[in-house]
């Protein structure tokens, strides 16, 4: 039995590139200003955060044997006020972090959702959209948080016990070298940690993306599950999927959680020695070993060791950021097959005389679908393509639409090879109507406005009524105005593709291209819609890809494809005397 995809690990098996991190610091870039303020009152606050050991030992040494009460309270009042200002710039810290992630989040995902609008449809041909949600959504988020925080964070927590270190060598070296020395064995583990905690967010990562593609497919053809009553099954498949998901997220956690324990117990380790060295320098009458010093350091141990513990965590959030980032820039540096040359030109505005000649195409290397195409079509001409299912009929207005590139051959419109010309001319003089009609989330009016934002409303009802599909807009609740939900629920199909069809007309294509297009529309419907069809064809070269006889009997000229080539070319009259292959289709119609 052939594997879902979505049942399918994504494989990145390269190392982790740290010119990938620096790539993705690059988007902190537009926020120097607010990183630099939280780098500042940082800075400030941990200095003025260090004294309060010093205080504490100035205090037991000094004024608290001398009983120095004014002292005493001055000394308290510092330490409020202290404590008060790390507070202020801990609240402002965590204003200017959360709004430089918000704003790197809009960045990222800015750049990769208009990366995913230029991919071509080969792309999509082979991913569920759940996998590629996961990673505009999911893996952005977490990223951006690393970036807005963790970096900045990393670097002041390596100040933070830069500082610490002086402070510690200034009261007491010997005892600073005994806080120092559980810090070599803390690192040693993390560097051998590193690669089974990369592999294992990576795996969890994988069964995560699974989960979600699942579900986005499900939730997209739950009518078809409940039909066949596969709910059952199905919730056996995600219960399946979930598992495998939450069994590596407990693995990836298992290991990222073995930091902190080992820092935990580190600190408490050197502490422990710290006071052992401390009670025989006192026992031994090392006058600089007071107990003010003492408590001093032990303070300072727990200060450096916080930033360790935290730079730990640090740590787990750039592995995971890692293994996100690699996903997010593999779908950023996917390469744009489909796309403008260097040094193309406007397509200017054209008659509609178009041109394939000798071409090829396949979607797969080695499995051709188009071979050796040869036609030409002149301005105004109707052509319908006929033929058996997976014969070639979509593939050849996809290429005229370059959707997809062809492998060889010479694809022309008016004389202009449609490579050499933008893509956004060549489509703006090109009404497609594809198979699979789309309705987006909005109301009647926007979705018939969609590819010509400047109509009015005007020309929207003009070109509703051109296709017959005014009559069931005006019954609506809301008319024009009422409300539509992804993909068009609450139509009908007949009603999806007669929008579809108003969209197209307004438009203004120089071509027009029909896939499929009344394949959903009753036969009462299409009686309607015939009158439309021949409005919106009048004066346009038209490609129409149909299995309804009824609309292609009027076409200029029928290509009949099989088996990826032409293999009948003439009128309805001319094919029906020749008594071949599209003979054969006629007449099997016409006894169904």
């Amino acid at each position: 039995m052939a594997r879902n995809t979505f049942r399918i690990d994504e494989e990145l098996d390269a190392p982790f590139q740290w010119g990938q991190l620096g790539r993705a610091v690059r988007y902190m870039g537009k926020y120097a200003k607010n990183i630099a303020t939280v780098f500042v009152i940082t800075v400030a606050s941990t200095l003025l955060g260090l004294l309060v050991p010093l205080l504490t030992q100035r205090a037991i040494d000094v004024y608290i044997p001398a009983k120095d009460i004014e002292s005493l309270l001055a000394l308290g009042g510092v330490m409020l006020l202290i404590i008060a200002f790390c507070a202020f710039c801990a609240r402002w810290r965590y204003r200017l972090n959360n709004r430089t992630g918000q704003g790197i989040i809009r960045d990222i995902r800015s750049d990769l959702y208009a990366h995913l609008q230029k991919l071509p449809f080969e792309y999509y041909d082979s991913r569920p959209a759940g996998k590629i949600f996961v990673r505009v959504v999911n893996y952005v988020n977490a990223v951006a948080d690393f970036l807005s925080s963790g970096l900045v964070n990393a670097i002041l927590e390596l100040l933070s016990m830069v500082f610490m270190v002086f402070y510690m060598l200034y009261i007491s070296p010997p005892l600073t070298l005994v806080i120092l020395s559980g810090l070599p064995l803390f690192v040693a583990y993390i560097f051998i940690t590193k690669p089974r905690q990369r592999r294992a967010f990576r795996l969890f990562n994988n069964k995560s993306s699974n989960m979600t593609a699942y579900l986005s497919e499900n939730i997209n053809g739950v009518r078809v599950t409940q039909s066949f009553t596969r709910e059952e099954y199905n919730l056996g498949i995600f219960a399946s999927l979930q598992k495998d998901t939450r069994d590596n997220y407990m693995k990836a956690v298992r290991i990222t959680h073995s930091i902190w324990p080992v820092s935990a117990l580190t600190s408490w380790l050197v502490v422990a020695a710290m006071y052992i060295v401390a009670a025989a320098g006192i026992r031994s009458g090392d006058g600089h070993m007071t107990v003010g010093t003492v408590i001093a350091m032990a303070g300072f141990a727990w200060r450096f060791w916080w930033p360790v513990q935290n730079l730990g965590n640090i740590y787990n959030s750039l592995i995971t950021a890692a293994s996100y980032l690699e996903r997010i820039f593999q779908v950023m540096d996917e390469p744009v097959t489909v796309s403008d040359v260097p040094n193309a030109y406007e397509l200017p505005a054209i008659n509609g005389i178009v041109t394939f000649l000798n071409v090829d195409f396949s979607y797969e290397p080695g499995v051709p679908v188009l071979k050796n195409v040869t036609f030409e079509v002149n301005q105004g001409d109707s052509i319908a393509l006929v033929g058996p299912t997976g014969a070639g009929k979509s593939t050849v207005i996809n290429l005229l639409s370059r959707f997809y590139n062809k492998d060889s051959g010479g694809i022309y419109i008016d004389g202009h090879d449609i490579n050499e010309v933008t893509l956004a001319s060549l489509r703006r003089q090109l009404g497609v109507m594809l198979q699979d009609t789309f309705i987006f989330s909005g109301d009647i009016m926007e979705n018939i406005r969609y590819g010509r934002l400047d109509a009015s409303d005007e020309e929207c009802i003009e070109a509703a009524k051109a296709v017959r599909a005014d009559e069931f807009i005006r019954r609506l609740p809301q008319g024009y105005l009422t409300a539509v939900h992804e993909r068009g629920d609450g139509l009908s199909a007949g009603q999806r593709q007669l929008l579809s069809f108003a969209r197209t007309l307004l438009s203004r294509p120089r071509v027009l291209i029909l896939d499929e297009a009344t394949s959903s529309i009753d036969t009462q419907t299409e009686k309607l819609v015939q009158d439309g069809i021949a409005a919106l064809m009048k004066g346009r070269t038209s490609f129409i890809v149909a299995h309804r006889l009824s609309t292609i009997r009027s076409c200029t000229r029928i290509l009949y494809i099989s088996d990826g080539e032409i293999a009948e070319s003439g009128s309805h009259d001319e094919l029906i005397a020749k008594r071949g292959l599209y003979w054969h289709l006629y007449m099997s119609q016409l006894q169904a």
